[in-house]
């Protein structure tokens, strides 16, 4: 973190004078493991010992883990997190050092969230290590796949705690405040093309929410959708991430957000979730059975605008039978 930062504001040094610029800095951390300077994490455990806990990437229960060793290891987050917020900060300061402040559009995300404990779960997906498992037939594999090892992709639900991530965005005529307004990442592109007066290629998918940072809207998007890659079905293998070749359980669930609800929808054989976040912002009462429609509408929905995006339709027909096959429960489960 510290050399990625260094690193940052060095290139700010060289280039301050060049015209405008665009950089992008990824510090990787906050990311397991949780190996920030022990002082960071002895703010949120007294007494900190170095100690540190890895994922589960599962039911931290079912892993032999208690319910201290998930404490510790948000401890050690909290840490690594601190430390990120010190060096942005520090970043930041450059900024201003460089006088670059006042002309500088400042954009601050992230991928995802993280679980610890919530919904069972300690870890961002859950895998299972299966060494002897098996693809489906004609599957595309890696060429190295026999020299590493295989894990299993399982349900990996995407709750409020893995897709509602932090976004701060800062520049020339904003006015500091928190907006309410829905985006997603593919917005974030073209409202730095739109803030800086240049247009977004008729490639881009985003849609700007410049409008919304001005002040000039109060809303963006009616819903926004977290999904991993549409493709990965049962027997695939997915590469995602880190190189290892994992094969994939089911179909991976996507989720679609408003500000009052959640759904969440797998494939034809995946019992389909709705949440009210206003009364369970914690998603714990799948609410589907008892407002009938209600998911289905906000799932088709949401089909809808991947295939206004251009999703293959293979990939979007198993959400379709999904939906079918809630609507009539004993075709469903055979």
């Amino acid at each position: 973190m510290a050399r990625t930062m260094t690193e940052a504001e060095r290139w700010l040094e060289r280039h301050r004078d060049d015209g405008p610029f665009f950089l992008y800095v990824d510090t990787w951390d906050p990311h397991e493991p949780w190996d920030a300077p022990d002082y960071y994490t002895e703010q949120y455990r007294k007494g900190y010992d170095g100690r540190q806990v890895y994922p589960a990437y599962g039911d931290w229960r079912e892993a032999g883990l208690t319910e201290d060793d998930v404490g510790l290891a948000h401890a050690t987050y909290c840490g690594e997190v601190t430390m990120v917020d010190f060096w942005i900060g520090r970043f930041l300061g450059k900024l201003d050092a460089l006088n670059l402040t006042d002309d500088t559009i400042v954009v601050f995300t992230s991928d995802h969230g993280f679980y610890f404990g919530e919904h069972g779960y300690f870890g961002k997906a859950e895998w299972v290590h299966e060494p002897e498992a098996v693809v489906s037939e004609n599957s595309n594999l890696p060429a190295w796949l026999s020299e590493s090892w295989l894990l299993t992709v399982q349900w990996s639900p995407l709750y409020n705690e893995i897709s509602r991530i932090p976004l701060i965005a800062r520049g020339p005529g904003l006015t500091p405040g928190r907006r309410q307004a829905m985006t997603t990442a593919p917005d974030i592109a073209p409202t730095i093309l739109d803030l800086t007066g240049l247009g977004s290629p008729m490639t881009m998918k985003g849609e700007s929410f410049g409008g919304v940072l001005t002040g000039q809207k109060d809303e963006h998007r009616p819903f926004v959708v977290s999904s991993w890659p549409l493709y990965m079905a049962e027997g695939e293998i997915t590469t995602a991430v880190d190189s290892t070749p994992r094969k994939v359980a089911s179909y991976m669930p996507f989720t679609v957000t408003t500000r009052d609800r959640s759904a969440i929808l797998g494939g034809p054989n995946d019992q389909p979730e709705l949440y009210d976040l206003r009364t369970d912002p914690k998603e714990t009462n799948n609410v589907w059975r008892s407002r009938p429609g209600e998911g289905e509408s906000l799932c088709e929905d949401a089909i809808g605008f991947l295939e206004g995006q251009g999703t293959p339709e293979e990939h979007l027909t198993p959400r379709r039978e999904a939906l079918d096959g809630w609507r009539n429960p004993v075709e469903m489960t055979g």
